[in-house]
């Protein structure tokens, strides 16, 4: 029952997950806590203005009518509102634009700046920190008919805050929306190799393009990082057994080579051994005295010419009185020079053992 219970809700973390990356929201993943720069001084400095005007527009009138009246309060309430739209406090990143009967007047900050009241108001304050917007582009078809999904991470700021304030109604969500219709344009225009190959390129492109489009906005693009490039399971697949077949055929293209090297090796030392009995023999022995060496404990042959005396022509009965005497001179001058070479294989293979 455990169990049942559990899978609905692993279900749901994995949905809430592919929610997020849709979302682009980077908080579940590295938030550890409130990481952010507090207004709260702020914040505890405007209530205290308006407690401080409160009481003492209450205490003047608790002076000269010695009593706190209705109208007391009404007038106090008015005027710690009005002090609130006279003084001013901008964080040292803010920039605050101040319009002047619906006009631009000035760009206010950082610090304790003032207005007129009834008349300048502050319309907007501009963060000029750099911002970092994860931005994407989903299901986009690239050059050759390949859907995927393409995340990746805007990093600007604001440098001229009239701008800001004045060419572009939200600059934040236009940034975004600039940023994703320039990926899907980009990923368009590239197959899936080349988007893949092709990552810092594609940054530096994206960059350009991108601040072209909001430098009229005061907005400058710092960098473009494109964090995460996904195709469809079914063709990952594919490209995987594409990718072993290659370099499965790769592997089997050197195993022939490296075949047909090792053959011509051994064709020439053929020939050479062909040529000279006795570099074979010598390479016999060479082959022996490493088996010998090894000391593996194996049995090894060694060819010898007593064997070979079966084979003479004496040995098969009457044929040996046939042969003549000049015959049987060569064959005792033959045996001699084989015992020669046999002789010195052997003081050969005393020296090598040695």
């Amino acid at each position: 029952m455990k169990e049942k219970a559990m899978r609905p809700n692993t279900t749901l973390e994995a949905e809430q997950v592919r929610t997020i990356r849709n979302d682009f929201t980077l908080e579940a993943s590295t938030s550890k806590g409130n990481r952010k720069a507090s207004r709260n001084g702020v914040y505890l400095l405007i209530v205290a203005l308006f407690c401080l005007v409160s009481v003492l527009v209450l205490g003047i009138f608790a002076l000269v009518q010695q009593t706190v009246s209705i109208f007391a309060l009404v007038s106090a309430l008015f005027l710690a509102l009005l002090s609130l739209n006279i003084i001013h406090v901008a964080m040292d990143w803010e920039r605050c634009v101040v319009m002047r009967f619906g006009r631009l007047v000035r760009i206010a900050g950082p610090g304790l700046f003032f207005t007129i009241p009834l008349i300048e108001f502050v319309a907007a304050r501009v963060d000029q920190r750099t911002m970092a917007t994860p931005f994407g582009a989903e299901e986009t078809l690239t050059a050759d008919l390949v859907p995927v999904d393409v995340d990746a991470v805007l990093f600007w700021m604001v440098w001229d805050p009239q701008k800001a304030c004045i060419e572009v109604e939200d600059y934040p969500r236009a940034v975004s929306w600039i940023a994703q219709t320039t990926m899907r344009n980009a990923v368009g225009s590239l197959t899936l190799a080349e988007l893949a190959t092709r990552r810092d390129q594609l940054d530096h492109e994206l960059q350009s393009i991108i601040e072209q489009k909001t430098e009229a906005w005061g907005v400058t693009i710092i960098s473009v990082e494109i964090r995460d490039i996904l195709i469809p399971k079914e063709l990952q697949d594919a490209m995987s057994k594409e990718a072993q077949a290659e370099r499965e055929r790769n592997a089997r293209i050197i195993l022939a080579e490296i075949e047909q090297d090792i053959s011509e090796m051994f064709a020439g030392a053929a020939r050479v051994y062909s040529k000279d009995e006795l570099a074979l023999q010598l390479r016999t022995m060479s082959l022996v005295y490493e088996s010998v060496k090894a000391g593996n404990g194996g049995v090894v042959v060694l060819p010898s010419a007593f064997g070979d005396s079966f084979n003479t022509p004496g040995a098969t009965g009457g044929a040996a009185s046939e042969l003549n005497i000049g015959d049987r001179m060569k064959m005792q001058g033959t045996a001699s020079e084989n015992a020669d070479i046999r002789a010195s294989a052997l003081n050969l293979v005393k020296k090598l053992m040695s």
